[in-house]
């Protein structure tokens, strides 16, 4: 049988040059290029069973990694599974208009910050109102910023449990079976509460403007496109409940380490151009091929390179870690359920090739810093 042995993102970036690049697009450019190879250095791996000593090459650990996010993905998922409730859960996709790209863009920090808050303080504060839930609920925000063909897209999925704790603290209070806010309450206020932030960033002077934006760095400009967004309808998705609350995480766990694009989706590249797989959400979600030159597949990826240190996974509400050991506690004691939330350790999953044992010892030279 003949293996066809599939293009990486590693092997398109070691074909490509690229004279421009933030400091933190060119640190994730490279570490993707050298990840699992003698550049980064190496570790050995030493069955204390049999005394078998197997020698490998470290990887990167950036967080846009396609070869470095499976295990790190699978210790979150264990992680959250202690948190969950034994109620439905929902997913809401928020979206931003497309006129906001270039702002973004040239202040991601900022931006992406104003979204993910404005996201998850909109499902709070609408939960807390007697008229919808009269509870405090909880949410787990996680930011994307690329659509299926790596254009810039920036939205935020949320994860919601159809329930929480009562105003005053002393009942858990269910939600009915579909969500619990009508999506046009969502969408207003959401725009509202984004908008209002972003007027507030500007008139502190926090709003960076460059190229062809310089021109929204005057106040009337700024402001007359932020009536044009008040007139827009913003899009808010919100999806069927999930089947079960483990269901929950391990579908939120393919969101939190996704990068923008794995490389089971690259098909094809010739030293020249990049194939690779998409859905097309505008048509029925058909799947296509696209068909991109390697620079501009290069350059279109980097778009969704983070700033440094940004926390795109965020909780709020009775998930947020100060609520913890109260409310969230308290919330699980009302529905049945016994809390605990005692640190996950990581599960050992190397075996040794030559007798199976598990009892595995990894040691790195002084000089290595990454990670197996």
């Amino acid at each position: 049988m003949v293996v066809i042995r599939m293009p990486e993102l590693q092997e398109i970036f070691n074909h490509v040059h690229l004279n421009s690049m933030s400091p933190d697009q060119a640190k994730a450019f490279n570490m993707i290029r050298h990840c699992r190879t003698p550049s980064l250095g190496s570790h050995s791996e030493v069955c204390t069973e049999c005394g078998t000593v197997e020698v490998s090459y470290n990887f990167c650990r950036n967080r846009h990694c396609p070869k470095c996010q499976h295990s790190v993905q699978e210790h979150w998922v264990e992680a959250q599974m202690s948190k969950l409730l034994p109620i439905g859960y929902f997913h809401i996709v928020f979206t931003i208009p497309q006129e906001l790209n270039t702002l973004v863009l040239q202040n991601q920090e900022l931006l992406y910050s104003l979204l993910i808050r404005s996201a998850g303080h909109t499902l709070i504060e609408l939960a807390k109102d007697p008229k919808y839930l009269g509870a405090t609920t909880g949410v787990t925000s996680v930011l994307h910023t690329w659509g299926q063909n790596l254009s810039f897209h920036p939205h935020v999925h949320c994860i919601v449990p159809g329930g929480g704790l009562s105003n005053d603290g002393l009942r858990f209070v269910r939600s009915r079976k579909k969500f619990f806010i009508p999506v046009k309450v969502i969408s207003k206020k959401f725009k509202g509460k984004f908008l209002c932030l972003l007027k507030q960033a500007f008139n502190e002077g926090k709003i960076s403007f460059f190229n062809d934006a310089v021109r929204l760095s005057s106040r009337s400009n700024f402001l007359s496109l932020i009536d044009s967004l008040y007139l827009k309808g913003w899009v808010v998705f919100c999806k069927k409940p999930f089947k079960s609350p483990a269901h929950v995480v391990r579908y939120l766990g393919r969101y939190t380490h996704r990068v923008a694009i794995s490389n089971s989706r690259i098909q094809a590249f010739d030293g020249k151009s990049v194939s690779f797989s998409w859905k097309d959400y505008r048509d029925g979600n058909r799947s296509k091929v696209m068909i991109l030159d390697a620079k501009e597949f290069a350059r279109r990826f980097l778009l969704h390179v983070l700033p440094s240190r940004f926390v795109r996974i965020r909780h709020y509400g009775i998930l947020c870690s100060r609520n913890i050991s109260t409310k969230l506690s308290k919330c699980m004691m009302l529905a049945g359920k016994k809390p605990s939330f005692d640190p996950i350790t990581p599960k050992q999953t190397k075996s040794c090739r030559s007798c199976g044992s598990q009892n595995i010892i990894i040691f790195f030279p002084k000089h290595s810093s990454a990670g197996p």
